[in-house]
């Protein structure tokens, strides 16, 4: 597991191992963090290995290996932005190393991507077939770019030297563990809430997100890596929620005391972005199951437990 370390890596990691797997996990730390992992420590079929993904060619790696499940990417854009040079090489240098490590060890190789792929939402779900188009000159196109250029890669290990691959492409996930600094809404308002802060709502809130709970794209990628189908596949919810509802649900959650107050809206805002998962409903026989507010219950308790520990 490259990038176990990380939100939904670390969540992949618990699911493997709970299903009778032993799971090496090799992470740098630059974006993945030791807590999200350190529940671990004591696991006897879990291994940490730090190591740089760029260099990295498995040497060190005990054992036979069945799956190499590709999750090594900055995901945020508080991170990509901040060094666009680490994130393209990541993409390519590491995603050449860790599908030569599946070469050499005949494994299955999931490559995480992301919906980004996909370029500007549209009104209509995005579906696997359609051609993305993305601008690789505005200020996101290392990210986007170097997304592409790992599929475009996975894609040629699968015709070239018949390994086999699969792509799955997320969208927008959350959870226990999620970054609350990433720039994304629902992080803010659970950081607003945690606070005792008004959840701030941009605009009129009529704006929609598409949410995917955590253990949802966890059970698509183990799906996925499972089968033999190369993608790639949408992994996400295709359910819409308005960004008041989010605002108002976490509030509801948080407590009587927590409200929620309008503010100017930013100069350009996100157009939600959805997915059409008819490909992983008929050939993965997987789609969402836990509710919007089951999920937020669920992360918001968590981080509330995480406060609560750094306090006493």
């Amino acid at each position: 597991m490259t990038g176990g370390a990380g939100f939904l890596g670390s969540h992949l990691c618990d699911a493997l191992i709970a299903s009778g797997h032993r799971v090496t996990c090799v992470d740098n730390f630059e974006t993945g963090r030791a807590a999200n992992v350190r529940h671990l420590d004591d696991e006897p079929r879990f291994a940490l290995l730090r190591r740089d993904l760029n260099v990295y060619e498995g040497a060190d790696l005990a054992g036979p290996v069945d799956v190499v499940y590709h999750l090594a990417a900055p995901a945020a854009p508080s991170d990509y932005l901040l060094d666009p040079v680490a994130t393209m090489r990541s993409a390519s240098s590491g995603t050449l190393n860790a599908l030569d490590l599946a070469r050499a060890r005949s494994a299955r190789f999931v490559l995480a991507s992301t919906s980004e792929v996909y370029g500007p939402a549209g009104d209509e779900p995005s579906r696997e077939d359609q051609v993305g188009q993305v601008d690789p000159a505005d200020g996101y196109g290392a990210y986007y770019e170097s997304r592409r250029f790992a599929e475009a890669l996975t894609t040629a290990y699968r015709s070239t030297y018949a390994l086999r691959t699969a792509i799955a492409r997320i969208f927008s996930t959350y959870g226990p563990r999620m970054r609350l600094d990433d720039g994304r809404v629902l992080s803010r308002f659970i950081r607003q809430a945690l606070a005792g802060a008004p959840l701030t709502v941009p605009g009129p809130g009529t704006q929609t997100r598409s949410l995917c709970y955590v253990d949802d794209a966890v059970a698509g990628l183990l799906a996925l890596g499972r089968g033999g189908y190369p993608g790639p596949v949408n992994i996400g919810s295709p359910e819409t929620v308005s960004v008041f509802t989010i605002a108002r649900t976490v509030a509801e959650i948080a407590g009587p005391d927590a409200e929620v107050v309008f503010v100017e809206p930013p100069a350009v805002d996100v157009h939600a972005r959805r997915p059409d998962i008819t490909l992983a409903s008929q050939l993965l026989d997987w789609r969402p199951r836990t509710s919007v507010r089951a999920g937020l219950t669920a992360t918001l308790a968590w981080f509330q437990r995480a406060v609560a520990r750094e306090l006493s």
